[in-house]
């Protein structure tokens, strides 16, 4: 069956078909070159040294030349350095095409895999290791283009240049060419070997390869966790529990390697002496003249050569079979949240949303949200509200459609959500998370995510609105100042206000707030809350937060619990009838740090 892989990478290799071509060219001149490098010395020793006639084949030559002596032996040494001159000159080309199509396959294959794991399903980037997705994405496709620049045109020159010196070996004494053919059945036999198990030793070297990147991530990434603890001992005899696998992996291939060559080499030897050995005989006894004898220790020596690195071709080929079943593996799954054929874009929309008898799992058969019901009009603020675990955020994801529902409907503006195209709903929607999310670049092109075509006009009045203008103008480079990783050298309230700065830039109809005050102080807080202030009005907005004082004025609360909701009304009429409702106002007026949120 044709996986997407093979899909991907024969789409990309037609359109380098052209280069491919011209480098099978050079590859067949380097091979010519190769096989017509012994015939200048043959011709030196035979005929102009023992002045033997020139056979009929070289018939073509002029009169001069044909009569043997010093204009022959002058052209015969000029013609090693032609020989030499087009054998670089080919090959020089050769290496650039092919290195070049290596470069642009690789380039396609990783374009791919990394918009093809951006499609795939929210399910599974939390069950995948992040280094092992980057070692797939970076390392996999990388021993591909070895072996699309290198190794598949070395495998084509050395299959040509013994099928070659095969033909010519026959041409001379068929015997000295069954001699050489009987070694083949040996090598084909230990190179074969040595692909099947460098190729299963390769995988698991890649997957433990993997796992050590994902841990080199995990921990990079905490640091400040790791120091403040005092783990770094600990992370750091976890890291060599993981390398030391990967190492023994590395060693067992190296060992297999190693077989191949030594079996190799003796296999070659043998054949090379045998048949050197008979030829030898056959020019004591007359039968075979000294340049033929030449001929056959060159051409032996030069096809066991190529077969001799085709046990190191195998390996690379085990190799890159390995990265290719990896990335193959990726490629192949499918997301689990597809548009539909049919799915159309948004247009005009009002911004009510429905959730019609709502019932969802993460696949794990315990429900997370259970027949949940309720309507948000255009421009009404709801507010969700529950303890950890009762299903708020599992509803927010849901209407990103970050996963769908397996039972019942939600409706915007009246049409199933899984109607319109998952990025035309997207675009839709503002965030505003717990955790704001922001990318090592300039301040300037994380408020443009939300509106990439936004003018720098547009970033500044956006910024000015999430009081976040001021402080950015104190930075050194305003807002060409590039912030670190995840936003690590911005305090978290002046990362809550560059998030809702790329909210307010969108002007998005819906808005989703989730527990954006979560780890601010006191005056972060303050203005937080008086941008969040200008970006709510006119919006569809569904607010998760523990601070229950804060949301009192939404339009509509929801009271959850284990995946129901229990209670709904506004804040006046759950005080007045809710025992739980009253119960989490409580704790959040007498313990505002206490985190209620899923």
């Amino acid at each position: 069956m044709r996986t997407r892989f093979h899909h991907v990478l024969l789409t990309h290799l037609r359109q380098v078909k052209g280069g491919l071509f011209l480098a099978t060219l050079c590859t067949v001149g380097v091979s010519a070159a190769g096989l017509l490098k012994p015939w200048p010395l043959k011709i030196i020793l035979d005929h102009v040294i023992l002045g033997k006639p020139l056979p009929r084949s070289l018939g073509f030559l002029p009169g001069i030349l044909s009569d043997g002596g010093t204009p022959l032996l002058v052209a015969a040494a000029g013609s090693m350095v032609v020989i030499a001159l087009g054998e670089a000159l080919c090959a020089s080309f050769q290496i650039f095409i092919s290195s070049s199509v290596g470069y642009r396959v690789v380039y396609a294959l990783r374009w791919e895999l990394f918009a093809h794991l951006q499609r795939l399903s929210l399910s599974f980037h939390n069950r995948a290791m992040s280094g092992d997705l980057m070692s797939r994405i970076a390392g996999d496709t990388n021993d591909l283009k070895d072996i699309f620049s290198d190794s598949i045109l070395e495998f084509c020159a050395n299959t040509l240049m013994v099928l070659g010196m095969f033909a010519i070996l026959f041409a001379l004494d068929w015997r000295v060419g069954l001699i050489a053919v009987a070694t083949l059945p040996f090598l084909c036999y230990s190179l074969f070997h040595l692909y099947l198990k460098s190729r299963t030793s390769a995988k698991r070297q890649k997957k433990q390869e993997g796992q050590v990147a994902s841990r080199i991530t995990e921990v990079l990434t905490s640091i400040s966790l790791v120091q403040a603890y005092a783990r770094e001992r600990h992370e750091e005899e976890r890291f060599h529990s993981v390398t030391a696998e990967t190492m023994r992996e590395s060693i067992r291939t190296a060992r297999l390697k190693a077989a191949a060559k030594r079996s190799s080499e003796i296999i070659t030897e043998v054949g090379t002496a045998v048949a050197v050995l008979f030829a030898a005989l056959q020019v004591l006894n007359g039968a075979m003249l000294p340049g033929e004898l030449v001929l056959v220790v060159a051409y032996l020596n030069n096809m066991y050569k190529p077969l001799k690195g085709l046990a190191k071709l195998s390996s690379d080929f085990a190799k890159a079979m390995g990265s290719a079943d990896r990335i193959s593996e990726v490629l192949d799954l499918e997301p689990e949240i597809q548009d539909r054929p049919d799915a159309i874009d948004v247009t005009r929309l009002k911004g009510e949303i429905v959730f019609d008898h709502v019932s969802f799992d993460y696949g794990d058969g315990k429900d997370v949200l259970k027949d949940v019901s309720f309507t948000i009009a255009p421009g009404q603020r709801l507010a969700l509200v529950g303890a950890s675990g009762s299903g708020k955020s599992t509803i927010v994801s849901l209407i990103l459609r970050l996963y769908e529902a397996q039972e019942g409907a939600i409706l915007i503006d009246g049409v199933d959500i899984r109607q319109y195209r998952r990025e035309s709903w997207r675009r839709q929607i503002g965030l505003v998370l717990q955790e704001s999310i922001l990318f090592g670049a300039t301040i300037r092109e994380n408020i443009a995510y939300g509106q990439p075509e936004a003018s720098l006009e547009e970033i500044v009045n956006a910024a000015k609105a999430a009081h976040a203008d001021e402080f950015i103008r104190e930075l050194e480079d305003g807002y060409d100042t590039v912030i670190g990783e995840r936003g690590a050298t911005l305090s978290g309230g002046q990362r809550q206000r560059i998030a809702i700065a790329r909210a307010l830039i969108r002007n998005a109809p819906v808005l989703i707030l989730d527990e954006p005050m979560t780890g601010l102080d006191v005056e972060s807080e303050a203005k937080v809350r008086e941008a969040l202030e200008r970006l709510i009005p006119g919006k569809t907005c569904l607010m998760i937060t523990h601070d229950l004082p804060s949301i009192a004025d939404a339009d509509l609360m929801l009271v959850l619990e284990e995946g129901r909701i229990i209670e709904r009304g506004t804040h006046a009429e759950l005080v007045a009838s809710s025992a739980r409702y009253r119960q989490l106002y409580e704790l959040s007026v007498e313990q505002p740090a206490t985190d209620l949120s899923t």
